[in-house]
């Protein structure tokens, strides 16, 4: 049975907010879901102008995708981060 790419969902645990990504979606859209914190509060409906999110390492940022769990890295444009973003890509984009 072949996935369609608006039925897959990955879901994550990063900064403490529970993230779901749902395809289709850019590379874009990916880094900014995974990597929310990084946006100015005006970008993120989600956080408070007056309250900027401080970077919390006490925890570690996971992704759960079909191949398994991957930890997020704290810089969205590190080379992990870039991989991770391509996995991402692929698992929301079957068939391409």
């Amino acid at each position: 049975m072949a996935a369609d790419a608006n039925s897959i969902r990955i879901t994550g645990k990063v900064q403490g907010r529970d993230i779901v990504l749902t395809g289709p979606m850019s590379k874009d859209e990916i880094r900014d879901r995974v990597w929310w914190w990084q946006l100015p509060a005006t970008e993120d409906p989600n956080q408070p102008d007056e309250v900027p999110h401080v970077y919390d390492d006490s925890a570690r940022d996971v992704i759960a995708a079909l191949g398994g769990y991957y930890e997020v890295p704290r810089d969205p444009h590190a080379s992990e981060a870039s991989d991770l973003i391509d996995m991402l890509y692929t698992e929301l984009h079957p068939g391409e």
